[in-house]
Protein backbone atom coordinates (compact mmCIF):
# COMPACT_ATOMS: atom_id res chain seq x y z
CA UNK A 1 0.00 0.00 0.00
CA UNK A 2 2.81 2.52 0.67
CA UNK A 3 3.98 2.04 -2.93
CA UNK A 4 0.53 2.93 -4.27
CA UNK A 5 0.30 6.02 -2.08
CA UNK A 6 3.81 7.09 -3.11
CA UNK A 7 2.98 6.66 -6.82
CA UNK A 8 -0.25 8.66 -6.49
CA UNK A 9 1.54 11.41 -4.55
CA UNK A 10 4.27 11.70 -7.20
CA UNK A 11 1.78 11.73 -10.08
CA UNK A 12 -0.45 14.33 -8.39
CA UNK A 13 2.61 16.44 -7.54
CA UNK A 14 3.69 16.43 -11.18
CA UNK A 15 0.16 17.40 -12.29
CA UNK A 16 0.17 20.33 -9.86
CA UNK A 17 3.59 21.49 -11.10
CA UNK A 18 2.40 21.27 -14.71
CA UNK A 19 -0.79 23.18 -13.82
CA UNK A 20 1.30 25.98 -12.33
CA UNK A 21 3.45 26.21 -15.47
CA UNK A 22 0.34 26.12 -17.66
CA UNK A 23 -1.30 29.00 -15.76
CA UNK A 24 1.87 31.09 -16.04
CA UNK A 25 2.08 30.47 -19.79
CA UNK A 26 -1.63 31.19 -20.22
CA UNK A 27 -1.31 34.57 -18.47
CA UNK A 28 1.70 35.47 -20.63
CA UNK A 29 -0.07 34.47 -23.84
CA UNK A 30 -3.24 36.42 -23.02
CA UNK A 31 -1.12 39.46 -22.14
CA UNK A 32 0.48 39.10 -25.60
CA UNK A 33 -2.93 39.14 -27.31
CA UNK A 34 -3.75 35.42 -27.46
CA UNK A 35 -7.34 34.23 -27.54
CA UNK A 36 -9.04 31.38 -25.68
CA UNK A 37 -11.67 30.10 -28.12
CA UNK A 38 -15.07 29.05 -26.76
CA UNK A 39 -16.23 25.46 -26.90
CA UNK A 40 -13.20 23.68 -25.46
CA UNK A 41 -13.61 20.51 -23.39
CA UNK A 42 -10.97 21.83 -20.98
CA UNK A 43 -13.21 21.61 -17.91
CA UNK A 44 -14.07 18.02 -18.70
CA UNK A 45 -10.39 17.10 -19.04
CA UNK A 46 -9.49 19.15 -15.95
CA UNK A 47 -11.93 16.97 -14.00
CA UNK A 48 -11.37 13.59 -15.70
CA UNK A 49 -7.57 13.47 -15.66
CA UNK A 50 -6.98 13.96 -11.92
CA UNK A 51 -10.12 11.93 -11.12
CA UNK A 52 -8.66 9.06 -13.14
CA UNK A 53 -5.45 9.18 -11.09
CA UNK A 54 -7.38 9.26 -7.81
CA UNK A 55 -9.75 6.44 -8.81
CA UNK A 56 -6.83 4.30 -9.96
CA UNK A 57 -5.06 5.07 -6.69
CA UNK A 58 -8.15 4.14 -4.69
CA UNK A 59 -8.39 0.81 -6.52
CA UNK A 60 -4.68 0.24 -5.97
CA UNK A 61 -5.00 0.90 -2.23
CA UNK A 62 -8.05 -1.39 -2.07
CA UNK A 63 -6.24 -4.18 -3.89
CA UNK A 64 -3.08 -3.74 -1.81
CA UNK A 65 -5.09 -3.91 1.41
CA UNK A 66 -6.59 -7.23 0.32
CA UNK A 67 -3.36 -8.76 -0.99
CA UNK A 68 -1.84 -11.62 0.92
CA UNK A 69 1.04 -10.59 3.16
CA UNK A 70 4.42 -11.44 1.58
CA UNK A 71 5.15 -14.24 4.05
CA UNK A 72 1.95 -16.11 3.10
CA UNK A 73 2.25 -15.78 -0.67
CA UNK A 74 2.83 -18.85 -2.77
CA UNK A 75 6.42 -19.71 -3.59
CA UNK A 76 7.42 -18.52 -7.02
CA UNK A 77 5.49 -15.25 -6.84
CA UNK A 78 7.62 -12.70 -8.62
CA UNK A 79 9.61 -15.45 -10.30
CA UNK A 80 11.69 -14.88 -13.38
CA UNK A 81 9.45 -14.61 -16.41
CA UNK A 82 6.53 -13.02 -14.57
CA UNK A 83 5.70 -9.50 -15.64
CA UNK A 84 6.64 -6.71 -13.29
CA UNK A 85 3.70 -4.35 -13.66
CA UNK A 86 5.27 -1.82 -11.31
CA UNK A 87 8.54 -1.69 -13.26
CA UNK A 88 6.76 -1.70 -16.63
CA UNK A 89 4.48 1.10 -15.42
CA UNK A 90 7.44 3.14 -14.20
CA UNK A 91 9.15 2.78 -17.58
CA UNK A 92 6.02 3.70 -19.55
CA UNK A 93 5.23 6.61 -17.24
CA UNK A 94 8.81 7.87 -17.49
CA UNK A 95 8.83 7.61 -21.28
CA UNK A 96 5.48 9.40 -21.44
CA UNK A 97 6.74 12.20 -19.20
CA UNK A 98 9.84 12.51 -21.37
CA UNK A 99 7.62 12.87 -24.46
CA UNK A 100 5.42 15.42 -22.68
CA UNK A 101 8.41 17.47 -21.51
CA UNK A 102 9.86 17.34 -25.02
CA UNK A 103 6.55 18.75 -26.30
CA UNK A 104 6.54 21.40 -23.56
CA UNK A 105 10.10 22.37 -24.48
CA UNK A 106 9.21 22.57 -28.18
CA UNK A 107 6.16 24.76 -27.48
CA UNK A 108 7.91 26.87 -24.85
CA UNK A 109 5.63 29.58 -23.48
CA UNK A 110 2.89 28.43 -25.87
CA UNK A 111 2.27 25.23 -23.86
CA UNK A 112 -0.85 25.36 -21.70
CA UNK A 113 -3.61 23.05 -20.51
CA UNK A 114 -6.12 25.24 -22.34
CA UNK A 115 -6.26 25.84 -26.07
CA UNK A 116 -4.83 29.35 -26.39
CA UNK A 117 -4.33 30.75 -29.88
CA UNK A 118 -1.80 33.45 -30.62
CA UNK A 119 -3.01 34.99 -33.92
CA UNK A 120 -0.51 35.26 -36.74
CA UNK A 121 2.04 32.93 -35.18
CA UNK A 122 2.90 29.77 -37.13
CA UNK A 123 2.36 26.36 -35.60
CA UNK A 124 5.28 24.65 -33.92
CA UNK A 125 6.74 21.98 -36.19
CA UNK A 126 9.91 21.10 -34.30
CA UNK A 127 10.63 18.61 -31.55
CA UNK A 128 8.07 15.82 -31.33
CA UNK A 129 5.68 17.87 -33.49
CA UNK A 130 7.90 16.90 -36.41
CA UNK A 131 6.60 13.33 -36.01
CA UNK A 132 3.21 13.56 -34.28
CA UNK A 133 0.57 16.29 -34.44
CA UNK A 134 -0.41 16.01 -30.76
CA UNK A 135 2.43 14.41 -28.77
CA UNK A 136 1.19 15.85 -25.48
CA UNK A 137 -2.03 13.83 -25.74
CA UNK A 138 -0.11 10.67 -26.62
CA UNK A 139 1.93 11.31 -23.48
CA UNK A 140 -1.19 11.82 -21.33
CA UNK A 141 -2.57 8.44 -22.35
CA UNK A 142 0.84 6.86 -21.69
CA UNK A 143 0.95 8.48 -18.25
CA UNK A 144 -2.47 7.06 -17.40
CA UNK A 145 -1.62 3.57 -18.65
CA UNK A 146 1.68 3.68 -16.75
CA UNK A 147 -0.08 4.83 -13.59
CA UNK A 148 -2.69 2.05 -13.88
CA UNK A 149 0.13 -0.47 -14.22
CA UNK A 150 2.07 0.93 -11.27
CA UNK A 151 -0.88 0.86 -8.87
CA UNK A 152 -2.57 -2.30 -10.18
CA UNK A 153 -5.78 -0.59 -11.30
CA UNK A 154 -7.15 -3.32 -13.55
CA UNK A 155 -10.72 -1.98 -13.51
CA UNK A 156 -10.48 1.77 -12.87
CA UNK A 157 -7.48 2.03 -15.19
CA UNK A 158 -9.13 0.92 -18.44
CA UNK A 159 -12.43 2.65 -17.62
CA UNK A 160 -10.93 6.03 -16.77
CA UNK A 161 -8.40 5.84 -19.61
CA UNK A 162 -11.27 5.26 -22.05
CA UNK A 163 -13.14 8.27 -20.63
CA UNK A 164 -10.06 10.51 -20.87
CA UNK A 165 -9.31 9.22 -24.39
CA UNK A 166 -12.83 10.20 -25.52
CA UNK A 167 -12.38 13.68 -24.05
CA UNK A 168 -8.97 13.97 -25.73
CA UNK A 169 -10.51 12.93 -29.05
CA UNK A 170 -13.03 15.80 -28.70
CA UNK A 171 -10.20 18.10 -27.62
CA UNK A 172 -8.07 17.27 -30.66
CA UNK A 173 -11.01 18.01 -32.98
CA UNK A 174 -11.59 21.34 -31.21
CA UNK A 175 -7.89 22.21 -31.22
CA UNK A 176 -7.49 21.40 -34.90
CA UNK A 177 -10.37 23.73 -35.72
CA UNK A 178 -9.07 26.50 -33.40
CA UNK A 179 -5.61 26.30 -34.96
CA UNK A 180 -7.04 26.42 -38.46
CA UNK A 181 -6.09 22.90 -39.40
CA UNK A 182 -9.51 21.28 -39.25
Amino acid sequence: MPTVLFVVAVVVGLILAEARLSRRHERQLIAAGAEVPAGDVYRTLALLYPMAILLMGAEGVWRAARAAPPETMLEGAGAVGEPSWLLSGILLFGASKALKYWAITALGERWTFRVVVLPGVPLVTGGPYRYVAHPNYVAVIGELVGTAMMVGAVVAGPLTIAAVALAIWARVRFEEQALGRG
